[in-house]
């Protein structure tokens, strides 16, 4: 697997509402945070959609923390045999990366005619502002300024 920062020409819009690829098992999660952690040399921006649009990536030492926060999050609150609410654009060289909060995923049939954003994107191209107004839990609030002190 390469990663390469300029490897797509697509604005973070157009990756962001094209397709993207379901991770069902825990078993390919494991496969893009080991790809993560292996490829993170700076060039990772996290953009949690409740709070500022980042304007740079996080640093190795943040990404790291974050990527084992989120792992952490993910087994503990999406406690399920499957997983199912990460999505990517290529699963054997990643660029942008869906995650869903595990507790903000909607009607599972989908007729709350909400639309449901992602709690997190991993993206190698600088984010755009999603312009999220969801309320938001404040324990998720303490978990995201908890990877940064």
């Amino acid at each position: 697997m390469t990663n390469n920062v300029n490897a797509s020409d697509r604005s973070f819009s157009d990756i962001y509402n094209g397709i993207l690829i379901g991770l069902r098992q825990w078993s390919d999660w494991d496969t893009l945070t080991r790809y993560l952690r292996e490829n993170n040399h700076g060039q990772w921006y996290v953009y949690y959609l409740n709070a500022t649009v980042p304007n740079m990536p996080l640093s190795v030492a943040t990404f790291d923390k974050f990527s084992q926060e989120i792992d952490r999050l993910l087994r503990t609150d999406h406690d399920e045999p499957y997983l199912g609410i990460v999505y990517v654009d290529d699963p054997g060289n990643p660029k942008f990366i869906k995650i869903y909060d595990p507790n903000n995923l909607g009607a599972s049939c989908g007729c709350s005619g909400k639309i449901i954003l992602p709690g997190w994107i991993i993206s190698l191209v600088a984010p755009e502002d999603l312009s999220a107004h969801a309320v938001v839990p404040e324990g998720r609030r303490r978990w995201w300024a908890r990877i940064f002190t």
